[in-house]
Parts: C-alpha cells; sequence; structure tokens
C-alpha cells in the first residue's frame, strides 16, 4: 500500500492505492486563506500538519488494514511558500503562499543584484516565487529574517514534521528561484543575493527517491506494520504530471484547480522567462518541463459562486453541456494578478460588455470563458518557447464541468482529454512516487496514462467567433493596465 499526500491551498488530500494502482479511499481536510492586506496571503504552516494528521487519521478509520500496511508515502504540494524556521525549526510567521503579491520590488532588486538570475534558474523573478518573499522579509520584518535558521517550502515542513528530515526534491525546489534547473543543484549566487547559504536550505533529493522515514509515535498512532519510507515527492503540477503518466517529452496537460496550469515535458532545460513561461525541474530524474501559469483558475468560479451566494453545480446547471455561442459579457480573471503571459500581481479582474439582458448565466459563461482565453494566452507563450501542443488532459476541480471543458476544447483549438479521478492528479502522482522510492521500478512502468473517459474535440463551428471572442478579450488587459 502507498500513501499520497497533497498539501493544496484549499484543502489536504489523504489518498490510498494498492499494488496495482488502485485507489482504495481518499479523504480531503478543508483549508483557510488568511489575507491581512490586500495582495497578501498566507496560511499557518501547523494548519497543514494538522490537516494531514486528520486526514490520515479519517483513513485509518474507515480502512485500518490498509492504512497498516502503507510501505510509501508520497509528497505533493502547493509551491513557492516561503515557510521561515527557526533553530528549533518552529515558523516564526505564518508561510507567504504562491498567490501572494507583495514582492514586486524585492523581484526588481533581486535581479539587479543577479543579472544572470533567469539564466541560471530558468525563470524570471516574480512575486509568486520564493525568494523575493525573502527579501521582503528582510526589509519589513529583520528580526524575523535574522533569527531565520531554514527555509523549507510547504511540503517539506510536513516532512519535516512528520520525518524530522529536512529534505527537498528538485521540482519544487526549482519554483524558489534558488535552484540552478539545468545543474539540479542550489545556486550559491541566488542565495547570497537573497541573504541566504546552503545551510538555510533543506537537502537535495530526486522526488522518486527516498527522503526520510515517519516518526514512531505516528506509526504507533496509524497502526502501521513497518515506518514507511517517504519519497522525496513532487510539487503539485510535477505530481499531477506523474500521476498522469506526463513523464515524457511531448506530454501535455491542463490543471484547472485554484490556480491554472497549462504543462509541457520536455527532456531538457528549455528556458523562456521573458514571457513568463516556467522551466522547472520534473520529479522524475533528468526530465524537466515548462508551465504557463494563471492564478485564478477554478478559484474564479469559486469567488463568483460566493458573490452570487450560489453553490457552484447550481451556477453551471443552466449552461448545459456545451456553449451554442461566446457569452456576450467578458470577464479578465485576475483576482489575484497574473503571471503568464504578464507578470503583473497588481493588475485585477473585470467584467466588460455588461448590458441590461444579460444575466447570471452570462456572467458564468464568462467566467469561464475567461479562465479559457488566460490559458490560451499560455498556450502561445509555450509555442513562443519553442512547443506545440497537440493535445492534452485535463486535471483539477474544474474537470467536473463538461461545458468547462468544451469551452477549453474551443478555445485553444486541440483535443482536450478527460479522465477518470481526474481530481487526484497530486495525491495520485505522490503515491506512485512512494511507490517509485520503496520499490526502484522504472518510472516508466508505474507512470502510466490513466483511463481517459471522453476526448472533448473543437467545434468547428465555433472556431470563428471564439477567435473574434479572443481578440476582444486581449483588449482588456490592456485597457485596464492604462486605467490603473
Amino acid at each position: 500500500m502507498f500513501l499520497g499526500l497533497d498539501i493544496g491551498t484549499s484543502s489536504v488530500k489523504a489518498l490510498l492505492a494498492d499494488g496495482e494502482q488502485r485507489v482504495l479511499a481518499s479523504h480531503d481536510v478543508a483549508l483557510t486563506v488568511q489575507r491581512p492586506q490586500p495582495g497578501f496571503s498566507e496560511q499557518a504552516p501547523d494548519a497543514w500538519v494538522d490537516a494531514v494528521i486528520a486526514a490520515v487519521d479519517a483513513l485509518k478509520a474507515s480502512h485500518p488494514q490498509e492504512v497498516a500496511a502503507v510501505q510509501g508515502i508520497g509528497l505533493s504540494g502547493q509551491m513557492h511558500g516561503a515557510v521561515l524556521l527557526g533553530a528549533d525549526h518552529r515558523p516564526l510567521r505564518p508561510a507567504i503562499l504562491w498567490n501572494d503579491g507583495r514582492s514586486s520590488a524585492e523581484c526588481a532588486e533581486l535581479e539587479a543584484k543577479l543579472p544572470q538570475l533567469r539564466a541560471v534558474t530558468g525563470n524570471k523573478a516574480m512575486p509568486g516565487f520564493t525568494a523575493p518573499k525573502l527579501l521582503w522579509v528582510a526589509h519589513h520584518e529583520p528580526e524575523i529574517f535574522a533569527r531565520s535558521r531554514l527555509v523549507v517550502l510547504p511540503k517539506a515542513y510536513i516532512r519535516l514534521a512528520l520525518t524530522g528530515e529536512a529534505i527537498e526534491e528538485m521540482s519544487d525546489a526549482a519554483g524558489s528561484l534558488w535552484l540552478d534547473v539545468g545543474k539540479r543543484d542550489w545556486s550559491d549566487a541566488a542565495l547570497e543575493a537573497t541573504g541566504l547559504t546552503r545551510q538555510a536550505m533543506p537537502r537535495l533529493v530526486e522526488g522518486s527517491a527516498p527522503a526520510g522515514q515517519l516518526r514512531a509515535d505516528l506509526v504507533a498512532r496509524w497502526g502501521m506494520a513497518r515506518a514507511p519510507v517517504f519519497a522525496g515527492g513532487a510539487g503539485d503540477n510535477a505530481a499531477g504530471a506523474v500521476g498522469l503518466g506526463a513523464i515524457k517529452p511531448g506530454s501535455a496537460f491542463v490543471s484547472l484547480g485554484t490556480s491554472g496550469v497549462l504543462w509541457a515535458t520536455t527532456d531538457r532545460f528549455l528556458p523562456n522567462p521573458d514571457r513568463a513561461v516556467h522551466a522547472f525541474c520534473h520529479a522524475i530524474p533528468q526530465t524537466w518541463h515548462q508551465m504557463g501559469v494563471i492564478l485564478s483558475a477554478a478559484s474564479s468560479l469559486a469567488w463568483i459562486a460566493n458573490v452570487l451566494q450560489t453553490k457552484e453545480p447550481v451556477l453551471l446547471a443552466p449552461l448545459g453541456d456545451k456553449p451554442a455561442a461566446p457569452s456576450p459579457v467578458q470577464f479578465l480573471p485576475y483576482l489575484s494578478g497574473e503571471r503568464t503571459p504578464h507578470d503583473d500581481p497588481r493588475i485585477r479582474g473585470v467584467f466588460a460588455g455588461l448590458a441590461h439582458e444579460n444575466g447570471r448565466d452570462a456572467m458564468v459563461q464568462a467566467v469561464l470563458e475567461g479562465v479559457a482565453f488566460a490559458f490560451a494566452d499560455c498556450r502561445d507563450a509555450l509555442a513562443a518557447a519553442g512547443t506545440t501542443i497537440a493535445a492534452a488532459d485535463v486535471i483539477g476541480g474544474g474537470s467536473r464541468s463538461r461545458f468547462w471543458l468544451e469551452v477549453l476544447a474551443n478555445v485553444l483549438g486541440f483535443p482536450i482529454h478527460r479522465l477518470a479521478d481526474g481530481e487526484t492528479g497530486g495525491a495520485f502522482g505522490a503515491a506512485r512516487l512512494a511507490r517509485l522510492a520503496v520499490t526502484g521500478e522504472d518510472p516508466a512502468a508505474v507512470c502510466t496514462p490513466p483511463r481517459r473517459v471522453e476526448t472533448i474535440e473543437p467545434d468547428q463551428s465555433l472556431a470563428a467567433a471564439y477567435v473574434e471572442a479572443l481578440a476582444g478579450w486581449r483588449r482588456l488587459y490592456p485597457a485596464m493596465k492604462g486605467a490603473a
């Protein structure tokens, strides 16, 4: 048995998979995000630990024999979060999350200090990354920075809490702006630019490598026959890729989670930071990937559901299974700023084209289309980096909406594959990495594609209408930028 733990932004998921890679059970525990100021986004690291323990407790209650037989544990997690720890390895402040926009000035400072930053890390300095957050703490909370002895990412804090070991793996470390992504090692120059050294970093392993053992008290709590081995694990998107079998060059997927990702697997380091394309290590050795990232994907639908005080399924039901035409209303989904291609943490969302005859359905459709148009920007940014996507799988909570997938296929202009178990990608990928850490198997033998239940092709009768709608939507950002 193998256990996958996915530490997301909105919830923690624990998933049990057996030796045949069947998902036997999963359990989610909700998390909340604190926003102490506009543009800020934080969570208490110990809330993640409590949620992990509660999730595994629930699995033990429902599947005690299976939990007892767990041999390996894999971790997946939200990327880029800054967890600052003191000498006792306890958090000194709340974690600053991936969608926090406070460190724009520090990004400029970091690139000025280290002109070769983009070449080394493969990425432009953006507020979402970890390194600028540390500069912000150094400037605004110097006493906290001075007391910091270890800086870890969210899932590394979970490993530390559950094993006592400070270990990170390549895919998550690549999103810190402290990793030499081509060499798969910490960059001393990048660390020095933020006032840190390797002594403040966890040791590095590959995502499929062994990386610690579960604490004895938790082994006893969960009735396990032996202490499971932890895998290095993966950042959330790399774990999703492992769960989808997207480990070979040419593999691609769309993630419709809280944030949105358009992913392409590569066999080498292919950076294109000027278009805000991310080039990171994969969780599989000697493999890399490119990503276009949007900051508000399924969270855009959650936002309008909250504003309208209506459940998401109720909002989606009147739309049916496919669009008849683009919405007359347009929506810019920049509720937390945007990453690819604008790298603009201060831009915000907008509805445009509203008229008396437009009701709730037109606005909800506009939200779904706005997210799809943002993915089209990612598609074009990846194309400029030399990556053309022919088809993509889709994962994440948004994949439950067939209407949204129809919109995506029409906007992106390539087939979208809907999957069985499309919402368990990260936790399932973590469980696969746990198996690899225990058995040492060839990743290609374990990380096979899941069953595709449907392929949604673009509707040629809508192609021209969506091309026109996309062109109109792209005029919103310059207009909003000019008004700011």
